[in-house]
């Protein structure tokens, strides 16, 4: 839980009182290599923080196509955020592409505690509006830079992951086929 209570702290430190609170909800769990945490269709529940391990988060298009739409590595907070607040289905599946470590919480019983606790709320906005800057500025990515940019991107914002996981999976997150890929790395090997 170290790893929880120092990532809390760095985005918005907190009582030594509120982290005994929050450590109370929160259990360890170990998510399995191809695992979900959460599918499509069903309502989300819980929040988690990602101790080891890489998860993608993904949509599968009506043609059946996968688009990994964003990469959860150590020390990160994910869950059904959507889903969370609006008390509609999930839309986004979460999947472990590594065996990972992870604590999970009841959202209602986090959410709880904003009311006892503002410094917690300040957290839970600190978390979102980090999310959004992240989800806004890939939205930018997409549509304004090439392959290659968003690859060197990628490379910049993950490093190593690569050595992790397949090759299929940074394809779909920078949007490219594989076989594109693989271009794109022999060409920069090159230079």
């Amino acid at each position: 839980m170290d790893n929880l209570k120092k990532t809390i702290n760095l985005l918005s430190p907190i009582s030594n009182e509120i982290w005994l609170e929050i450590e109370k909800l929160f259990e360890k769990r170990i998510l399995k290599k191809n695992e979900f945490f959460i599918k499509e269709g069903v309502t989300a529940k819980n929040i988690a923080f990602l101790k080891s391990g890489i998860i993608r988060a993904f949509y599968i298009t009506k043609e059946g196509n996968e688009y990994n739409k964003h990469f959860f590595i150590e020390n990160s907070f994910f869950g059904g955020y959507s889903s969370l607040i609006t008390k509609k289905t999930n839309q986004i599946n979460q999947q472990a592409l590594t065996d990972c470590e992870i604590y999970i919480a009841k959202y209602s019983e986090f959410s709880k505690l904003y009311g006892k606790f503002p410094e917690l709320e300040k957290l839970g906005r600190k978390i979102a509006e980090n999310r959004f800057v992240e989800k806004e500025q890939r939205e930018i990515e997409l549509v304004t830079l090439n392959a290659t940019e968003r690859y060197l991107i990628f490379q910049k914002s993950f490093p190593n992951l690569e050595l992790l996981i397949n090759q299929y999976h940074i394809a779909s997150y920078i949007g490219v086929s594989p076989t594109q890929l693989s271009r794109i790395r022999n060409k920069i090997a090159k230079n």
